[in-house]
């Protein structure tokens, strides 16, 4: 089993539903690369429509392996974690009181927590006439380094960032040659009118009797 992380998983996939009292669940995806030795929580989402308020939740974690060992690692009701809970040490409930985010938060996380998660929602509804069910499962394919590695939307950004100073720097330097040599050519402007105004009165001070017959 190959564990990649996808650049994509840090854009969000928005899936909006409205409730009965008009919030709004969206739906995100978890992300999949944790470091030795910190707290990794695992993004969970699963938006209830309308009909789905009322429902009991129960929610199951799973782990696979990369070797394909399955491990039920928690139950939770309502929330509550249940008897099924090998990983009651390690995992904590990071749910939302609606139980439309039941994220877990992994403790400690070690090399050997490589693998896949299955986060198993389901929502029972008790009819007057039948007890109806839905299931919903989500997957975390988890891959656990020794150190922070550099994000790829991160890079991209930074590589954005100085391409915009790069070009904005440029762009300046035109604009300040361009109001430079225009201003150059005003001055010459007006530089050439004072001259041709002062040189005016020169030539009729080196003829005076052609002011006189005039």
């Amino acid at each position: 089993m190959v564990f990649t992380r996808s650049p994509f998983n840090s854009l969000p996939l928005l899936i909006l539903t409205v409730g009965s009292c008009c919030s709004v669940c969206v739906e995100v995806p978890s992300d999949n690369l944790a470091v030795l030795g910190t707290n990794m929580k695992l993004t969970c989402i699963s938006c209830m429509r309308r009909e789905e308020v009322s429902a009991e939740t129960q929610v199951e974690w799973l782990y696979t392996s990369p070797e394909g060992e399955n491990i039920t690692m928690c139950s939770y009701y309502g929330g509550v974690q249940g008897e099924i809970c090998p990983y009651k040490d390690r995992l904590l409930w990071n749910g939302s009181k609606d139980f439309q985010d039941v994220s877990v938060s992994l403790i400690n996380v070690t090399m050997n927590d490589t693998g896949r998660y299955t986060c198993r929602v389901r929502r029972d509804f008790n009819f007057e006439i039948h007890r109806h069910f839905i299931i919903d499962e989500k997957y975390i394919d988890l891959l656990v380094t020794e150190e922070v590695g550099e994000d790829f939307t991160a890079v991209i950004s930074e590589i954005m960032m100085y391409v915009l100073l790069v070009f904005l720097t440029l762009w300046l330097l035109i604009e300040m040659v361009y109001c430079y040599i225009k201003i150059s050519r005003a001055e010459e402007v007006v530089q050439d009118n004072a001259t041709d105004y002062l040189t005016i009165p020169s030539e009729n001070k080196e003829n005076p009797a052609a002011q006189v017959g005039n």
